[in-house]
């Protein structure tokens, strides 16, 4: 069963042909960054924000990912009202938080809760690039080590997408701290006999990559997802060597055994049932 879970063919969603008279209403096309094809916005919307040409996964909202994953109607959030304040007084912050709120409609780069993924009940967080650029500040590291601990509590797995520049450089040391909070809230779930998996998405840098996206019992990334911690050209300068052109892709860090899928969107749902089904039937980890 193990094996099978990550053979899946996929199935592309398709929209029917209409004849164009007149001019398009805005926002009916969309183009694809890598292939360059358009294509209705309603068929990359059904085949999970995936290309059907290329298979590029466009980016993908907190809300989004939440529903393609649930249940319907099965997610509980929480700590909705938790937002963020400005402790070292930083010009403009909080002005931007607000625009940020307004844009995306959630609190934080990050939104944590409860549900169910084919009847199996789980907590979960899904980082928001759109915020911030998923950046880890205060508020979110809070988040994250708030939901594990209720995990923990629950006595239901953790999964966590990951989307992020890096820490939030507005709230300076504060924001590196979360690396440890989370990190020691993840290791206490372990201790617990608790399932962590994290699915890396594009990008997963910085901070981030370095403390709680990578200590997943199982890490896994979506295709081409950029993942790694300093950029690529101050490693270059560094070490003074070109580096491969596919350095820092989920492609690359699996090839090395950093990462141990890396998992289409189109089987996101599929294979974490069955992880979760397989860790339910023997009673804990493997």
């Amino acid at each position: 069963m193990i094996k099978d879970m990550f053979n899946r063919k996929r199935k592309y969603a398709t929209v029917s042909k209409q004849e164009e008279h007149g001019d398009l209403p805005e926002g009916l096309m969309i183009k694809c960054p890598s292939c360059r094809k358009i294509f209705y916005r309603k068929e990359i919307e059904k085949n999970l924000l995936t290309c059907p040409h290329c298979e590029h996964h466009h980016q993908m909202s907190a809300p989004e990912r939440l529903d393609a994953l649930l249940d319907q109607g099965s997610f509980e959030e929480w700590d909705a009202d938790l937002t963020s304040e400005n402790p070292l007084e930083f010009p403009d912050y909080l002005e931007k938080i607000e625009k940020d709120q307004r844009k995306t409609g959630i609190n934080e780069a990050v939104v944590t809760g409860q549900g169910t993924i084919n009847g199996n009940p789980t907590a979960i967080g899904v980082m928001d690039a759109r915020f911030r650029m998923g950046s880890m500040g205060s508020v979110v590291g809070e988040k994250i080590a708030r939901a594990i601990e209720k995990a923990n509590e629950l006595g239901v797995p953790f999964i966590l997408f990951t989307a992020s520049g890096g820490a939030r450089m507005q709230e300076g040391v504060l924001s590196l701290m979360q690396m440890t909070k989370t990190s020691v809230a993840l290791e206490r779930f372990d201790r617990n006999g608790g399932l962590f998996i994290s699915y890396m998405t594009n990008p997963t840098t910085g901070g981030v990559s370095a403390s709680f996206a990578s200590l997943g019992d199982y890490n896994f990334a979506e295709p081409e997802a950029l993942i790694g911690f300093a950029g690529r050209r101050i490693i270059e300068q560094t070490i003074r060597e070109k580096l491969p052109d596919d350095f820092q892709t989920a492609e690359f860090l699996y090839k090395h055994g950093q990462l141990d899928r890396v998992i289409p969107r189109y089987e996101m749902k599929e294979t974490i049932t069955t992880i979760l089904e397989l860790h339910q039937a023997g009673g804990g980890q493997s």
